[in-house]
């Protein structure tokens, strides 16, 4: 069993799924492709364990291709301010 996630045009994981072991081939093709080329989208593998691409891909996450890994998106704190006094 092997993880892959789903990339939107601008490489945005927009689906997380379990799915056969990597060693294994669809159809004569690696589960990356295969499953790419059903959904007609990018496919990439992904682990918990953070031992391939970096860490466990998750909705929202960019795949950087360069860094061949995935990159958590940066969630901005809210600005909390003070009250003024009259």
């Amino acid at each position: 069993m092997a993880h892959y996630a789903f990339l939107d045009n601008n490489n945005v994981v927009t689906e997380v799924i379990t799915g056969i072991d990597e060693t294994e081939l669809i159809e004569g093709l690696d589960p990356e492709t295969w499953y790419g080329n059903f959904r007609g989208q990018v496919c990439k593998r992904t682990s918990y364990n953070g031992n391939i691409r970096g860490r466990y891909a998750g909705i929202g996450y960019t795949y950087d291709p360069v860094a061949d890994e995935f990159v958590a998106p940066v969630v901005e704190e809210p600005v909390v301010e003070e009250p003024v006094e009259s």
